[in-house]
């Protein structure tokens, strides 16, 4: 039976999406009440390596006892999605592979640093959060005193995150249309289809530089071809990075979705991440829109690789 790659890339993308979403689930199990003297507690139940287990999560209310009813029904929904695509994927063709030990630890090292990253993006992004704001609203989802906007970004950047460090998206490749599905993840709630090639003339603030308008052949045939360039990894992602920024291929998120995207090529490749730190943004800006109006990327290209790449 021929393997279908297309179709197989595809479920494997899904499955990751679930499987992000429920790790990104503050509570999984069924919910249960249990009553104390004059008190009601909520706890969930959750079966772990055959035993059953129960945790608190809190004194009773409607809402949170409803929150718990909606997350054990969700929860339940992605496990019969998930299997239903491990059953498509053995029909496909596809069988497990093994990641070297170089990705593994590379995925782990992403991981443990994931909320610093997140918070350097944001600040690229203009996002008016500290680190310990950052760190709540990854961890809970919320905090006080930040606009819904910018909690939406970083919630989406954790998703895309989570994306990106599941073991079945890294070892895939690097494509067109991988750019596009962590384009709409960084574009969630902002528009309906943020990773679709935009069609619309758009401007660059602080910059006299227009983009064309992409053709999606050209855009995929470039990615293509930048992969296929026998070189170190952390150059071939750092040109992905720029070739996406300056093409401008989305409506918005242009900056967000090309430095994960890259960082999805070197992870894949043991790599270490890329990311602009805090204190190094006003500089990379600046040699953003050099390199915009047409300076050689080689300036911003070492700068990157001296100042942004971290690696285990």
């Amino acid at each position: 039976m021929a393997v279908q790659y297309g179709e197989i890339q595809e479920l494997l993308r899904s499955r990751a999406d679930l499987r992000a979403r429920l790790n990104l689930m503050p509570y999984d199990g069924t919910p249960e009440i249990k009553e104390r003297g004059d008190g009601k507690y909520l706890y969930v139940r959750k079966r772990v390596a055959g035993k059953l287990t129960s945790t608190y999560v809190g004194t009773y209310t409607d809402e949170l006892y409803n929150l718990l009813l909606r997350n054990s029904k969700e929860a339940r929904e992605i496990r019969k999605t998930l299997r239903s695509i491990e059953k498509q994927l053995a029909a496909a063709g596809y069988s497990e592979d093994g990641l070297t030990a170089d990705v593994i630890s590379n995925i782990e090292f992403a991981r443990a640093n994931m909320k610093m990253n997140i918070y350097d993006q944001a600040v690229l992004e203009g996002v008016a959060t500290s680190f310990p704001q950052t760190e709540e609203i990854i961890e809970n989802g919320k905090v006080f005193g930040v606009t819904a906007t910018d909690v939406q970004k970083i919630l989406n950047l954790k998703h895309a995150w989570e994306f990106i460090l599941d073991r079945d998206v890294a070892a895939s490749r690097s494509d067109y249309y991988m750019l596009s599905y962590i384009a709409g993840l960084v574009n969630e709630g902002f528009f309906a289809d943020g990773g679709r090639i935009r069609g619309v003339p758009v401007t660059i603030g602080g910059s006299s530089y227009v983009p064309p308008l992409p053709n999606e052949p050209d855009v995929k045939d470039r990615i293509r071809e930048i992969v296929e360039v026998e070189d170190e990894a952390v150059n071939t992602a750092i040109k992905l990075c720029l070739y996406c920024m300056k093409t401008q291929i989305f409506l918005d998120g242009n900056k967000l979705a090309a430095v994960i995207f890259a960082n999805h090529y070197l992870i894949s490749h043991g790599g270490g991440v890329l990311v602009i730190p805090e204190k190094e943004v006003p500089e990379f800006k600046r040699l953003l829109v050099r390199y915009y109006v047409g300076e050689d990327d080689s300036v911003i290209a070492s700068f990157l690789k001296e100042r942004c790449w971290k690696t285990i």
